[in-house]
């Protein structure tokens, strides 16, 4: 029980309850890829708070490299990448068996219908434009989840 002082002198009593509700998306191994290393790791640090476990990386090649060793349900994929783009990215993910269940996410500042139908073609699931709205990513993880 908490005690609250109210006006007038009297006290009101509030009950609070300590548990907190289970968490509806089960822990996954999600990429985080975006050139933006503040970015990247500010992403990282709240789906890492959500209870998944979270690798990032900053370029291209490196996010095939991770993908390889990490072997995530999810990999949220920026596509201005220097060097290889997200798109490539993607493509070449898909094309290894091993990712040709995990989800890919475009997360990206590119929103016109032709980057739309370019990260359609290269493999992704889903087109999120920045700034992104972190309810919609953890929409996408619950349906993850569900795979």
């Amino acid at each position: 029980m908490v005690r609250i002082p109210v006006a007038q002198g009297s006290l009101v009593l509030v009950s609070e309850s300590i548990q907190t509700e289970p968490t509806l998306t089960p822990n996954l191994r999600i990429l985080v890829v975006d050139d933006s290393v503040d970015a990247a790791e500010t992403l990282a640090m709240l789906l890492q708070l959500s209870g998944h476990e979270v690798r990032t990386a900053h370029d291209g090649l490196a996010a095939i490299g991770a993908a390889i060793e990490f072997l995530p349900n999810v990999v949220l994929l920026d596509i201005g990448l220097p060097g290889m783009n997200g798109f490539e990215v993607a493509k070449r993910l898909r094309q290894e068996p091993a990712f040709a269940n995990p989800l890919l996410v475009a997360m990206t500042g590119y929103g016109e219908a032709l980057a739309r139908q370019r990260s359609k073609e290269a493999g992704f699931d889903h087109h999120l434009v920045k700034p992104v709205d972190f309810e919609k990513v953890e929409a996408i993880l619950a349906s993850a989840g569900k795979l």
